[in-house]
């Protein structure tokens, strides 16, 4: 009889270990599809209104959900500056930023673009370690730049229609500034504060912030007479991108081993590309998806060469001298998501 057992439970454990990849692939779908969600919604809502009820809306449901897990706020005052950069650079500057951005171009240049995200955030965190770099990640950086330089700059005809040069400067300064957020927050994950409560805090003070922007923005423009398909946009920008998505992602990454989930971020810009040609109809001209393919094997590159030996620990608000931390950029992915304190409780 028990033979007859063991490839039952054999096949429910195979069953149970297949859950957090899918968890993991419907995330990267809905990340995916920011560009394709953000250029619906700014179709017929304000771009500046969109970005800010992205996150007001957002924090309706991320406040309820760290009160009701007691997810108490850092007890330092670095910390609490690490939370509040975060959130402002993340849940404020970029929605923003990317909104409007994204309005004045395609949505297939926005999704390119912020395949560059992990690039930027391993940037940054090495030049905060002061982090000397393999040759891999030189590499890397000049080939994902290099190849994000010729999708927003070389304009040739079969290129995306709808794209332009301003949007897309303005999508990648959106990428730069949440690359910064995503650094203080993985600073403030090596001081022991959890990745959850950093996302939900985050979205809830920056949801309060937005108000009298969201109560001036209204005022100009009064209440949006949109169709479904733009609210629908709005909503899943909302919940799902901005809260819900990480909170899957975590667990995830905590039910499925970082080792075998964390591959599955350069899904990502796949499935925004493939969303805004089923939808949308952009499809990459032949100069485009040749950058592409530079963009993701760059990113590639950065993320495999990972974090060298620290130099010296960088002076400012996301520097310091914190001792026996570990490795920031090992502590970040291409989401801008660390993995450093992520536990099976997620």
């Amino acid at each position: 009889m028990q033979d007859n057992v063991r490839p039952a439970q054999g096949r429910i454990s195979a069953d149970h270990s297949a859950l957090p990849v899918v968890v993991a692939l419907v995330v990267m779908v809905v990340w995916g599809g920011t560009p394709l969600f953000s250029k619906v919604a700014a179709e017929q809502i304000d771009p500046l209104l969109v970005g800010i009820l992205r996150t007001v809306l957002a924090g309706c449901l991320a406040l309820p959900l760290a009160l009701f897990r007691r997810q108490g706020l850092p007890s330092d005052v670095r910390g609490r500056q690490l939370l509040v950069f975060s959130g402002f650079a993340a849940f404020i500057a970029f929605p923003l930023m990317y909104t409007v951005g994204q309005h004045a171009t395609s949505a297939l240049h926005g999704a390119l673009i912020l395949a560059t995200l992990p690039v930027f955030t391993s940037l940054f965190g090495t030049l905060v370690e002061r982090r000397r770099v393999s040759r891999m990640w030189i590499v890397g950086c000049i080939l994902a730049l290099s190849s994000e330089a010729i999708v927003i700059v070389w304009r040739t005809a079969g290129t995306s229609s709808g794209s332009s040069l301003p949007g897309d400067l303005t999508v990648l300064a959106s990428a730069c500034v949440c690359a910064m957020g995503y650094v203080a927050g993985a600073r403030l994950s090596q001081r022991g504060y959890s990745a959850v409560p950093t996302t939900l805090w985050g979205v809830s003070f920056s949801a309060v912030l937005l108000l009298p922007l969201m109560a001036w923005s209204l005022a100009r423009t009064g209440i949006p007479h949109a169709g479904y398909a733009a609210w629908a946009s709005l909503f899943v920008l909302a919940l799902l991108t901005s809260v819900l998505g990480y909170i899957a992602w975590y667990w995830a990454l905590a039910k499925g081993g970082i080792s075998r989930i964390a591959s599955i971020q350069f899904t990502q810009p796949l499935f925004g590309i493939a969303l805004v040609a089923l939808v949308l109809g952009e499809r990459p001209a032949p100069s485009t998806a040749v950058a592409a393919v530079g963009i993701l094997l760059g990113a590639w590159l950065v993320l495999r060469a990972g974090g060298s030996r620290r130099v010296a620990p960088a002076a400012g608000l996301l520097g310091g001298r914190d001792e026996h931390r570990p490795d920031l950029n090992a502590t970040i992915t291409g989401s801008g998501v660390e993995f450093g304190d992520v536990h099976g409780d997620v």
